[in-house]
């Protein structure tokens, strides 16, 4: 073998490339991965780390009862079974090993349990019964460096800073891969790339419902999120599922971060409709929180008061009570001595928010909400003490839209074995793909917090399994 000849190519160096490349290597590989940016990590880097999975031994550690069929059935009832059973129920079968797998590499999970995704233990990820949210020691970043450790340790080779152009492909099989105008030569190759958030020609092609956020969308996917794999579709007849899903998060219009970096809404908030009355759990999960918003016309008000305003946590880009005033003072957000003056401006009816506001101030200061159950809620993320009411002037209204473009969904369609499939459903012959790259794991409802970073690590370790399986000489993994 020739030194620019490897047995298996990876394209990407974030959790999905990472977690395949070290598993080729275990399988007994020579590997090359190729990084677009200047340094390794991608999307998971800048996540929570957090990771869903059934079965595990931080679950069994608490005496949580879970198992993979339960999360298989949870997974395809809440996308109303709009996804393939067979990738689905090995991607819930494989989970549980995955993280089991990175706990061996050096991941910290303690079994004990976490009140939100920054707090490493075992939470509520979505609106699941059974929590499978496993929040590791050092978010996303502590995941890749574990990761990276294991490239390291095998020897796994890294460039960074190089965009692969294009596939190698000769008689319908993918052969290796062109970057810097040179052709290298591979028994298989592995696109992990990321999504497409950061192009907004594929956003508007693959998913446009982003756009309705308007001025008010910004983007938090890694910068190499520019849509590689679908590039590479063309070259090998490959077939697309995932069209016109992704992620996007409820956030207020003036949010541009990430909420660790712009900071919370007051807990002493109500979200409103167009008629001036409550419609949801303000915390609920944005498993489902984006689609109730949706619902009731794409955007709503959150109304809190000065009370709330000025117990605002310092230091953060957005939730901030002196950003807050700014806006109040620029009429973006409407402010208003009086509830009664507030509804005039929201042209909401003045009865209806007045009656809403009296509701919600005679149950969740005192630790009840019959409507929403949002105290059930506020107990699973750790809060033991209730809200204030919302009762001090001047009163505030700021839109609330799904405006946070988080992940994307359309990519290669792949199959149990994250190999490729082409427009006839065949699987393209040396070629692999997974996380946002390898499409029909995330779904029309992203199931929770760490939907994206089980998929990616899960069918990345699966991926790089197969590659180096076919790439070596045997056929690719059944599971």
């Amino acid at each position: 073998m020739s030194e620019t000849d490897y047995d298996v190519v990876v394209i990407g160096g974030g959790g999905a490339g990472l977690a395949a490349a070290v598993t080729a290597a275990e399988n007994g590989a020579s590997v090359i991965l190729f990084e677009a940016l200047k340094e390794l990590g991608g999307s998971t880097a800048l996540s929570a780390g957090l990771f869903t999975a059934a079965g595990t031994s931080v679950q069994r550690g608490l005496g949580i009862d879970d198992s993979a069929e339960k999360y298989f059935q949870h997974y395809m009832d809440l996308n109303q079974w709009m996804l393939k059973p067979g990738l689905i129920r090995t991607f819930c079968e494989q989970a549980g090993p995955t993280l089991e797998w990175l706990i061996d590499l050096g991941v910290e999970i303690p079994a004990k349990i976490s009140g939100n995704a920054h707090q490493p233990g075992l939470c509520q990820a979505g609106v699941e019964d059974v929590w499978r949210g496993h929040v590791p020691k050092d978010q996303g970043y502590g995941l890749v460096q574990v990761l990276d450790a294991a490239r390291r340790k095998h020897g796994i080779e890294v460039v960074l800073d190089t965009r692969v152009q294009a596939l190698l492909v000769e008689d319908e099989a993918v052969v290796g891969v062109i970057a810097d105008d040179v052709a290298l030569r591979a028994g298989a190759v592995v696109v992990a790339s990321g999504g497409f958030a950061q192009d907004p020609t594929f956003v508007d092609r693959h998913y446009p419902v982003a756009n309705k956020a308007g001025d008010s969308l910004f983007v938090v996917a890694a910068e190499g999120s520019r849509g590689d794999h679908l590039r590479f579709a063309d070259s090998v007849e490959a077939s697309l599922a995932g069209d016109g899903w992704g992620l996007m998060l409820p956030t207020v219009y003036f949010q541009r971060y990430h909420h660790w970096q712009s900071g919370f809404p007051p807990k002493s908030r109500i979200y409103v409709d167009a008629d001036g009355r409550r419609f949801m759990d303000e915390d609920a999960s944005y498993a489902v929180s984006t689609g109730i918003i949706d619902h009731r016309g794409g955007s709503a008000w959150i109304v809190f008061d000065e009370n709330a305003r000025l117990n605002l946590a310092a230091g953060y880009a957005d939730w901030s009570a002196e950003r807050v005033a700014e806006e109040s003072d620029a009429g973006r957000t409407l402010r208003a001595d009086t509830l009664d003056d507030l509804a005039e401006l929201m042209a909401v009816p003045v009865a209806t928010l007045r009656a809403t506001v009296a509701r919600w101030n005679a149950h969740l200061p005192r630790g009840e909400d019959p409507d929403f159950l949002r105290h059930r809620t506020l107990k699973n993320k750790g809060n033991t003490v209730d809200p204030d009411a919302i009762a001090r002037g001047p009163f505030y209204a700021a839109r609330i839209l799904p405006a946070e473009l988080v992940c994307t969904h359309a990519g290669l369609e792949i199959d149990q074995n994250s190999a490729v499939l082409n427009v006839r459903g065949e699987t393209v012959p040396g070629l692999y793909a997974a996380g946002e790259a390898g499409a029909g794991v995330l779904g029309q409802r992203y199931v929770g917090g760490g939907n994206a970073v089980a998929n990616a690590l899960t069918m990345g370790r699966i991926a790089g399994r197969s590659a180096a399986l076919v790439a070596v000489g045997d056929q690719a993994l059944a599971i």
